[in-house]
């Protein structure tokens, strides 16, 4: 299913800044490509437990590095380790390097758990891939957080060192 997520930003009235760009893979390269914003940019990784039955999408500022162990704790589960891409386009029906939260509007079955760094939260606007990797929209953190509730989603806080 190939859903027009713009049609679901203007529906929710979220207004939004559109920002087309070479395709990206990493927070380095849209740190390299996307012109500086003044939003928040997000660092995305699909996670799965051991046994493939939890899915999480940890959203985090992009600067930060994230350490399993770490999350394992606040989270209280183990063995946390990055998705395939085949789970991913299952789950979020996307690519890697289009992984954000708007994907989240394809886990329409709520099986994806939000975990986001409470310190990314604090701003006041932020960036997202729209289920693609080349283009980036920046949106007020009130407006995501309308989309997510939206999706049917709700946000679980952690705290990143």
């Amino acid at each position: 299913m190939k859903l027009d997520i713009y049609s679901t930003l203007e529906n929710l009235a979220i207004q939004y800044e559109r920002i087309d760009h070479p395709a990206v893979y990493t927070s380095e390269e849209a740190r390299r490509f996307v012109p500086h914003q003044p939003a928040q940019a997000a660092k995305n990784l699909f996670l799965r437990d051991k046994k493939g039955k939890r899915h999480f999408l940890l959203v985090v500022d992009d600067q930060k590095t994230v350490n399993f162990k770490d999350i394992e704790r606040r989270v209280g589960i183990s063995h946390i380790s990055m998705a395939s891409s085949a789970r991913l386009k299952h789950h979020l029906g996307v690519t890697p390097g289009a992984v954000s939260m708007l994907a989240l509007i394809n886990d329409t079955e709520g099986r994806v758990e939000l975990l986001i760094d409470r310190a990314l939260w604090d701003g006041e606007r932020i960036q997202a891939h729209p289920l693609v990797n080349t283009t980036t929209v920046v949106m007020a953190i009130a407006d995501m957080q309308r989309f997510i509730d939206h999706s049917g989603h709700t946000i679980q806080f952690v705290d990143i060192e």
